[in-house]
């Protein structure tokens, strides 16, 4: 199979890199060229367009946001080029109605599409141990597991329907959001009464929540007031929440937390946050009390 790769951030670079390390031959396009040259030193074949990756197999994609995905795909021609019985692998984080009409446009073409988002963070990403969310028919992941099977270390099921994935996604990615605002606020209490963050996490990664790279990761870093270099954006976690309060209110469903936590984020990216790792809500939740 020919595989073409679109989307050469954080992420995708070294997804794409685990793809060609394996002997896989690797078409790449990514809207800054940098990413691509470095790419092509190591064997992949650069593309000059999106359109250009629509040869492949197998398109995967690892783009921002719907807009972003809807701008290189269709605009960009990708899905025009794609050849019928190809497959299209969208691994980015999309909200669920944008997912419901990615299958239907492929459909209409006689394309495959799989839903893949991930978790994981960068150095789990260059490890190929991602945690592989998968949507889609059982003949169209048998077709693209062994090429998931070089980029994480399991592929969880969610459903025929590739928008059950990322549903599941934006579950997880609220799910996280709580759990890091909890962990900042807990900080800061523990901070305003003369108790080191550092002690607090110790604590608290020992016992209640003990094994759980969730809170001992992030939980570090809110310890340390580390927030940059960003494994995952606080604007990337913004628009995840409000991709998850959406998917809930289709479906009558009000999600409190995620309702609370779309202020919370917009008070950090209004306070010039946006660009930090997502820990940064620990950041946000001290200057509530004059501890930043």
């Amino acid at each position: 199979m020919t595989i073409a790769f679109l989307g050469l951030g954080a992420m995708g670079q070294h997804m794409a890199t685990n793809l060609l390390r394996a002997g896989q031959i690797v078409h790449v396009w990514n809207r800054s060229p940098e990413p691509v040259q470095a790419l092509a030193q190591q064997g992949a074949k650069a593309a000059a367009t999106p359109a250009e990756c629509g040869i492949a197999d197998v398109v995967f994609t690892m783009l921002a946001d719907d807009a972003a995905t809807r701008a290189v795909l269709i605009d960009g021609g990708v899905l025009d080029a794609m050849a019928p019985g190809s497959i299209h692998v969208n691994m980015a984080t999309v909200s669920v109605a944008f997912a419901r009409e990615m299958a239907d446009l492929h459909v209409a073409r006689g394309v495959g599409y799989v839903a893949a988002p991930v978790l994981g963070r960068v150095d789990v990403a260059a490890a190929g141990k991602l945690n592989i969310l998968a949507g889609g028919s059982d003949e169209l992941i048998a077709r693209v597991q062994p090429l998931l099977d070089l980029l994480g270390q399991k592929t969880w099921r969610f459903g025929d329907a590739p928008e059950q994935a990322n549903a599941i996604k934006l579950a997880c990615n609220l799910t996280l959001a709580c759990a890091i605002e909890a962990t900042g606020e807990g900080a800061a209490l523990a901070r305003a009464h003369g108790v080191p963050a550092a002690n607090f996490v110790d604590l608290i990664t020992s016992t209640l929540f003990a094994g759980s790279p969730v809170y001992k990761g992030y939980g570090g870093m809110i310890a340390e007031a580390r927030y940059s270099p960003a494994g995952f954006k606080l604007s990337l976690g913004q628009k995840d929440v409000r991709l998850a309060v959406e998917a809930g209110r289709a479906q009558g469903l009000p999600l409190a937390f995620g309702d609370a936590l779309q202020g919370v984020l917009k008070e950090a990216v209004d306070a010039g946050d946006a660009d930090l790792d997502l820990a940064a809500l620990g950041k946000n939740a001290a200057r509530r009390g004059g501890l930043v």
